[in-house]
């Protein structure tokens, strides 16, 4: 995939997006600068889940967005999205590789420096570096990188990457300038009172701040 992509990554939650439609929140955020969207979905059952990832994929398809399913491969599967999100418990790479081919993309969580060296070894389409600050949208992770820590992972990965955990207004700037591709935002647009302006700040100190253009 083409790094640039990564820039402004949308992770959505819907618990966080102020009682507002979810395709609404979308919209707004791509108007606004996302350059890559992912459907995270923990609470719905599988029919809901599939229903949700067609709405998304109508309508980010046309603005050739990539629209990311959240750990479900078969909901990937179901609604051909654009590729799938895994962490290092959920299913193995090759094995979502074996059933969603080699034209979709597949990015995966690495929350350890080892990790990132095994995920080195395999031809994944981009790595998260997760978390670069603790953050209370997901709490059952390794201890956060830091700076520094995101810094030495960009500088030891293969692939592109993206940072995800405390990402906002405050922190992109010094994220993007460790030498990532994007960063991954949750709250930082899902709960702004303008998503679209939110995600237009954000887009502007992303690309300001990049050094893999």
């Amino acid at each position: 995939m083409n790094p640039n992509q990564l820039r402004l990554y949308l992770v959505t939650d819907r618990p966080l997006s102020l009682g507002r439609d979810l395709l609404w929140v979308v919209r707004e955020a791509v108007a606004g600068g996302a350059t890559i969207v992912q459907l995270r979905e923990k609470d719905i059952d599988t029919r809901e889940f599939v229903e949700l990832g067609r709405q998304l994929v109508e309508e980010l398809r046309p603005m050739d967005v990539p629209l990311i399913i959240n750990d479900r491969v078969d909901v990937a599967l179901a609604v051909d999205a654009d590729g799938v999100h895994i962490g290092q418990s959920d299913m193995p790479y090759a094995d979502a590789r074996r059933l969603l081919g080699p034209d979709k993309i597949i990015g995966l969580s690495v929350e350890t420096m080892d990790e990132l060296r095994e995920a080195n070894l395999l031809d994944v389409d981009y790595i998260a570096v997760s978390p670069v600050y603790s953050t209370a949208t997901k709490t059952d992770t390794a201890p956060p990188f830091g700076l520094e820590g995101l810094r030495e992972a960009a500088a030891l990965t293969h692939h592109p990457s993206v940072a995800i955990g405390g990402m906002n207004l405050g922190t992109v700037a010094d994220a993007m300038a460790c030498g990532i591709d994007g960063v991954a935002v949750v709250s930082a647009i899902c709960s702004a009172p303008e998503p679209r302006a939110a995600a237009a700040e954000l887009r502007k100190l992303a690309d300001a701040n990049a050094k893999n253009v």
